[in-house]
């Protein structure tokens, strides 16, 4: 079964906390702190696998979760760190983040790989916070929550040239023809009903050609199974407009063509203005008069007509020796310019941020990942530790924040677990 999307909710590791403990050693008295580090939460790395081919593995699970990094120990032994999340996804793998609509990453070439979420940093233990004043910390800081977010992951298939066209126009057939590729050929419309691929051969050249399940009018709007699969033909460098020239189903070869390129200008206007060669196919079945009409017109438009019998292979070499011609000088299609594929890592000393609301009780509530992490490092039983918490509260502007949002001296101020009178 082709798989070709998902979403789901990935997560990185949160950092070890750091741990607080003092060295104890027979004959060794006041030995100091002597608490180590939390370890490293483990990332969530996607890296792409050619031996891949759908995202089935990812279609049916709901989230992703990496290994939390360990809290650290005594004797200043730091935590481990936790093993990243490896995710193998096929070659032409897009990561885009649900909310924002941001391309994360776009892996187009066999190994490579992004952090798509980092790990939270571990804690510093209370080794660190000793000097010649305080020299029995009794507090250490918490580890960074790894980073979150849904993810929608779309494949689009890594082909050098796409045969579009209405179905039963013989694209299939044409792909057999040149390649080693067999797909399903039958004398009825959506024989395909997901991507082919086939390797072609043109002297000492070989391209990639990708047949498309048939389009037709309303495709982009989700009609048919159109929408499904023209984004497979955006990587494409070069089209093959395949066209039932002897309208064997009943339609005009050239309102065929018009409908079609349409299509592809209104699910992506760049898609229509990629170089394309039009392939005149049954020739077989049409009448020559047909066939030089339908030629002349769409040559007026400016395509290359070439007429082919895909079933008899006549004229099917020439028209593979001028699509091996023409990617010789095409240049790759770029579909993301410069993807974000390194996450942004919070850390502890950046720009404080929270967001302060009234509860229903009248409390000021503050909330945010740094507020999270600044209580969580705070031993609110310790003297040196609370001074602490009041220095960093002032030096990040939340006493200021709290009188802008109108609190007064006595009100009550709520941050996760704890609570206390606000005092300017």
């Amino acid at each position: 079964m082709f798989i070709d999307n998902a979403r789901l909710f990935i997560k990185a590791g949160n950092g070890g906390d750091g741990h607080v403990s003092f060295h104890r050693e027979k004959y060794v008295t006041n030995g100091g702190p002597d608490g180590g580090d939390g370890g490293r939460g483990g990332s969530v790395v996607f890296f792409a696998d050619a031996d891949v081919s759908t995202l089935q593995d990812l279609r049916y699970k709901r989230k992703l979760v990496a290994d939390e990094g360990e809290k650290g120990g005594t004797r200043n032994k730091a935590g481990r760190g936790g093993e990243d999340l490896r995710v193998r996804v096929p070659v032409g793998t897009l990561l885009i983040d649900d909310e924002t609509g941001r391309t994360l990453a776009d892996l187009t070439t066999e190994g490579q790989e992004a952090v798509v979420c980092k790990g939270g940093t571990g804690g510093k233990g209370n080794s660190h916070f000793a000097n010649s004043v305080r020299q029995a910390p009794r507090f250490a800081r918490a580890g960074i929550p790894g980073e979150e977010r849904w993810v929608r992951i779309e494949l689009k298939l890594l082909a050098d040239v796409g045969l579009v066209g209405f179905p039963n126009v013989g694209k299939s057939t044409l792909l057999s023809v040149v390649s080693a590729a067999r797909p399903k050929i039958a004398d009825y419309p959506f024989t395909t009903i997901e991507p082919n691929l086939g390797v072609v051969a043109v002297g000492d050249t070989s391209f990639v050609l990708a047949d498309i399940p048939g389009l037709i009018e309303g495709a982009h709007d989700g009609l048919g199974l159109g929408i499904e699969f023209l984004k497979h033909v955006e990587r494409t460098r070069l089209l093959i407009h395949v066209v039932d020239v002897s309208g064997s189903e009943g339609r005009d070869p050239l309102t065929d063509f018009d409908r079609i390129n349409e299509e592809l200008r209104l699910f992506n206007p760049k898609l229509a203005s990629r170089p394309q060669i039009v392939a005149a196919n049954k020739t077989d079945q049409a009448e020559p008069e047909a066939i030089e009409r339908f030629t002349k017109a769409i040559e007026a438009k400016g395509y290359p007509v070439f007429p082919i019998a895909a079933a008899l292979r006549e004229g099917v070499d020439a028209l593979m020796k001028r699509v091996a011609a023409d990617l010789a000088v095409l240049p790759a299609t770029v579909l993301v310019e410069t993807p974000a594929t390194s996450a942004v890592e919070y850390t502890f000393e950046e720009e404080a941020g929270y967001e302060i609301t009234r509860a229903s009780d009248g409390a000021y509530e503050v909330k945010g990942p740094w507020t999270q992490h600044l209580v969580a490092s705070t031993n609110f039983d310790d003297h040196e530790s609370l001074q602490y918490f009041q220095r960093v509260i002032r030096k990040k502007g939340l006493v200021d924040a709290l009188l802008a949002a109108g609190i007064k001296e006595g009100q009550l101020v709520r941050m996760e677990e704890l609570e206390f009178e606000f005092v300017p």
